[in-house]
C-alpha cells in the first residue's frame, strides 16, 4: 500500500487533492468553516469511495492549522467507512451498520484496523465500538474532532462517530499508545463527587480536589489548565494508565476532558523525556516492522501545544518521519483499543 498526504494552508481542496490517483480510502481534515463545502466536493471528485472526516489539525513534515489536509490510502488496501449515529446517548443502536461492514470486509487483527473519528462520549462509544472489533482481534485507533461535527461518504453528521475499516492486502498492521508521563511520588487518590456528565472531579481522598492539586504542585488556581501539560492525572486500567488532562477550576473542583467516577483510583503524573520516549517508540517500531508502508498517528492537542512551546515540534515531525511516509491529525482525546485518554499518540503501522 501507499499512503498519501496532500494540504493546503488556505483550505483550497482542489490544491490539496493534487497528485492523488485511484485512492482506496480518504480521510479528510478540515476547518470549521469548510468540512461541509469540503465533504461534498470530496465526494463529487471521488463517488463512492469511502472516507470519513473531522475538524481538526493535521501534519506530515509541518502541521496545518486553519486549513484542509488529505490522507488517502492507495495501492493494495481495502477500506469500507460508515457511522453510528447518537453518540452521546446510544451508539449502540447503530451497532450492525459495524458488524455488517466487518462481515463484508473480511480481515483479521493482523491485517485490519479501524480508524475514527467522534464527536464527544468517547468513552461510551469506544466500549460500544470494541464489543465488535474485539471479537476479530481488531485494533482500532482515532480520535475527537473539533466542533461537534464529523462526515462520512459525502455526508455531514453531528453527534456521531464515524469509522472506517481498512484492510491492508500487502501485510500486517498493528497499533500504538505512547506516554510520555510516568507517576509522581507515590501519590495514588479515590475519586468522588464525580459528575460524569460535565466531566467533574470533586474530591480526592476526601478533599476537594483543587486543593489537592495545589497543595502538591504549590500552584495558584489561575496556573492549574497550563499546569497540566507538565501534571495530568492518570487512571490505573490493568497495567496500563490512561491519562486525564485538566480542563479549568470549577469551585472547589476540576474539570477534565474526560471521565471520571466514582471510586476510580488516580495518580499524579509527571511529563517524562519526551524526546528519548519519542526515540523508544521510533526504534521499537523499526524492530516490529523493517519495511512500512505507512504511519497515521493522532497526536493530542496538548502535546502540540507542550511540543511547540518546547521549540521540539518540527523535530517531532523529522524524527517520525525517519520511519517512512507518517502523516496524521491533531486530535481534542486520542483513542486506542478501547481506551479514551488524553496528552497521549496513538498511531497505526502498516506493513
Amino acid at each position: 500500500m501507499k499512503q498519501f498526504f496532500g494540504m493546503s494552508q488556505r483550505g483550497n481542496l482542489d490544491e490539496a487533492l493534487q497528485g492523488l490517483h485511484a485512492p482506496q480510502f480518504i480521510m479528510l481534515l478540515s476547518n470549521e468553516n469548510q468540512l461541509e463545502a469540503h465533504t461534498a466536493a470530496l465526494e463529487k471528485r471521488f463517488p463512492g469511495v469511502p472516507s470519513i472526516g473531522c475538524i481538526g489539525m493535521c501534519y506530515q513534515t509541518g502541521v496545518v492549522e486553519n486549513g484542509v489536509g488529505i490522507v488517502a490510502f492507495t495501492d493494495g488496501v481495502s477500506a469500507v467507512a460508515g457511522v453510528l449515529e447518537h453518540a452521546s446517548t446510544m451508539p449502540v443502536k447503530y451497532i450492525q451498520r459495524l458488524e455488517r461492514d466487518l462481515q463484508g470486509l473480511g480481515g483479521s487483527g493482523r491485517d485490519t484496523v479501524c480508524i475514527d473519528f467522534c464527536t464527544g462520549n468517547d468513552a461510551c462509544v469506544l466500549t460500544t465500538i470494541f464489543t465488535s472489533l474485539r471479537k476479530r482481534g481488531i485494533s482500532l485507533v482515532g480520535g475527537t474532532g473539533g466542533e461537534g461535527r464529523v462526515s462520512v461518504n459525502g455526508r455531514v453528521y453531528q453527534d456521531a462517530v464515524v469509522y472506517g475499516l481498512v484492510r491492508n492486502l500487502g501485510g500486517r498492521v498493528k497499533a500504538y499508545k505512547e506516554n510520555i508521563y510516568h507517576q509522581l511520588g507515590d501519590y495514588r487518590f479515590v475519586a468522588s463527587g464525580t459528575d460524569r456528565s460535565k466531566y467533574l472531579l470533586g474530591s480526592l481522598n476526601g478533599r476537594s480536589a483543587k486543593q489537592v492539586y495545589k497543595d502538591i504542585l504549590h500552584v495558584t488556581d489561575e496556573e492549574i489548565p497550563t499546569r497540566t501539560f507538565q501534571n495530568p492525572f492518570g487512571k490505573l486500567n490493568g497495567d496500563d494508565t490512561c491519562i486525564i488532562s485538566i480542563k479549568e477550576v470549577t469551585g472547589s473542583a476540576l474539570t477534565c476532558f474526560r471521565q471520571v467516577n466514582d471510586s476510580d483510583v488516580l495518580l499524579l503524573l509527571e511529563l517524562g523525556d519526551y524526546r528519548a520516549i519519542v526515540q523508544e517508540t521510533i526504534a521499537q517500531i523499526m524492530k516490529d516492522f523493517p519495511r512500512r508502508s505507512a504511519i497515521f498517528s493522532v497526536n493530542c492537542l496538548f502535546r502540540y501545544k507542550l511540543f511547540s512551546q518546547q521549540g521540539y515540534m518540527q523535530q517531532y515531525l523529522r524524527d517520525m518521519a525517519a520511519l517512512g511516509s507518517h502523516a496524521g491529525f491533531v486530535g481534542y482525546g486520542e483513542h486506542y483499543n478501547d481506551r479514551f485518554v488524553n496528552q497521549s499518540m496513538t498511531c497505526v503501522v502498516f506493513e
